[in-house]
């Protein structure tokens, strides 16, 4: 079954970082949380890297505001997996995103996962920072956190969070 999201955004303006997901799964949809998933890394990563001063709860995601981080998705429509999206699901999602960029002013968009950039810019990129910007916000892409992506370590993941904190640092 796949339906429109209940997993609101969290933003507001002027924030350090703003993850975008790719997309919402059914443990967050049911939820209505981003990065539901126990077995989802993404809350875990925050904390160890030093975005959050402790372990946030996703039923908590509103908390992560005062720590100067935000959370979307590149598409809103709920799916088993990111493999059920279709292109069209990222229709006026690279707008979206840029509007959000000139509205809020956050320094970087993290996306969490190649498809999270892959999906509205309709280029694969390779981890890290990107050389596109959306107005003055630096683009930096993440491994997925999701349990699908378990071939990649936690050490490997750990890395990547790490560099993006510096970058913000």
């Amino acid at each position: 079954m796949t339906t429109p999201s209940a997993v609101p955004d969290v933003l507001a303006p002027g924030l350090d970082v703003v993850f975008c997901g790719i997309n919402p799964g059914l443990h967050s949809d049911a939820k209505a949380a981003h990065f539901a998933n126990p077995r989802n890394d993404f809350w875990r990563l925050l904390h160890a890297v030093g975005f959050t001063p402790r372990l946030v709860d996703p039923s908590e995601q509103l908390e992560v505001l005062r720590y100067g981080v935000g959370i979307t998705n590149a598409a809103y429509r709920t799916t088993r997996g990111s493999s059920d999206l279709r292109k069209g699901d990222f229709a006026g999602s690279a707008e979206r995103l840029e509007r959000l960029a000139r509205a809020l002013r956050p320094r970087a968009i993290g996306f969490v996962g190649k498809e999270a950039y892959r999906g509205p810019f309709g280029v694969r990129p390779a981890h890290g920072l990107q050389e596109r910007r959306l107005g003055d916000t630096l683009l930096f892409v993440l491994p997925s956190t999701s349990p699908a992506n378990a071939a990649v370590p936690w050490e490997e993941r750990l890395r990547w969070f790490c560099e993006l904190r510096e970058l913000l640092a």
